[in-house]
């Protein structure tokens, strides 16, 4: 199995709390922005309509519009991205819209629908960083561990789109998010720079609170149920270790999981992380096998009520702490 796999077609198994879970509002600042979510009926809304894909996409359509945007998200509360099949009203929603905001290559029917609509504006997010190939593990270990008997670790590895988790890659994102709204509504294009740049230093606070928080710590080695955090691991000097690589459906091997609990000892790795929007089964089953602890590292996905933290800036703060004290950073 491999990351086209992933990019393409991957489903995971979500909690009923999680599906039924009500957005939280973000930043206060945003609350004057009229957000619709993915049942929003067509319609011109006086204001620069964007369509976000996901969390991460409305997130910072929020920010940077402000005032001047309405922001439908055609990703349900709880829902998890991968699963999203496009309705005909959201179909409808996008042809009505005037910048379509999205990561190709995670959803699908997303890519299909926007590609096939006349919106002016598109503006694909992995166009404006860099993609990189990652397998169950990277980071350190990476190069230590790149053969492993009886195990084929390539088969997890591949493109992962997961950007928006590295607060250096989110940053470049919003800054060409920035311009392309400037561009496409020029009338409010310095409330855009001026949101832009305000959201970006906050992205680079962020960046700078991790890399001193994440500097000096017992262990550099963290657990995962997949490969999520592969960005965030090279961009503060860690190693993340996925129990199933980039694949979520994939289940890992009796190999995998030996070579998990002796690498654990070693490392003194004490917590598997599991995410919000899928079952923890699979790593409590590991942390029992293995003598650990479990906690939630959150993806940013989706932002639920048992999300910690009620915006993507909150809910990193969070994932900073549970790393720190996973890794016994002093």
């Amino acid at each position: 199995m491999n990351a086209r796999r992933h990019l393409l077609a991957p489903s995971r198994i979500r909690t009923a709390a999680a599906l039924t879970a009500v957005t939280a509002v973000g930043l206060g600042a945003l609350t004057a922005c009229s957000s619709a979510d993915a049942s929003g009926k067509p319609g011109k809304t006086g204001k620069y309509d964007v369509v976000a894909s996901f969390y991460p996409m409305a997130y910072l359509a929020e920010r940077i519009g402000g005032d001047h945007v309405h922001v439908t998200n055609l990703t349900q509360p709880g829902q998890e991205p991968h699963d999203l099949e496009i309705s005909a009203q959201q179909t409808a929603r996008l042809q009505d819209s005037d910048a379509a905001l999205y990561l190709k290559g995670l959803q699908p029917s997303v890519d299909k629908a926007i590609d096939q609509s006349g919106i002016r504006t598109k503006v694909d997010a992995a166009s404006l960083t860099t993609l990189e190939e990652h397998g169950s593990e990277v980071g350190g270990h990476a190069a230590a561990h790149d053969t492993h008997e009886g195990e084929d670790e390539g088969e997890s590895g591949g493109k992962d789109p997961h950007v928006w988790l590295d607060p250096v890659r989110y940053a470049q994102i919003a800054e060409g998010v920035g311009k392309a709204f400037e561009k496409g509504d020029p009338d409010h294009a310095a409330d855009y720079r001026k949101n832009t740049a305000a959201l970006v230093k906050q992205l680079d606070e962020l960046n700078t609170r991790f890399k001193d928080g994440l500097a000096h710590t017992k262990s550099k080695v963290f657990i995962t149920t997949h490969a999520a955090f592969g960005y965030l691991a090279e961009r503060y000097g860690l190693t993340e270790e996925a129990i199933s690589g980039l694949d979520p459906e994939s289940e890992p091997s009796a190999a995998r999981i030996k070579d998990l609990e002796k690498m654990a000892k070693a490392d003194g790795v004490t917590t598997v992380f599991y995410e919000t929007l899928v079952s923890d089964k699979t790593a409590k089953t590991v942390a029992q096998d293995a003598g650990l602890k479990t906690d939630v590292l959150d993806p940013l996905e989706g932002i639920t009520d048992k999300s910690r933290g009620r915006d993507y800036l909150a809910v990193q703060e969070a994932n900073l702490k549970a790393l720190q004290q996973a890794l016994g950073a002093k």
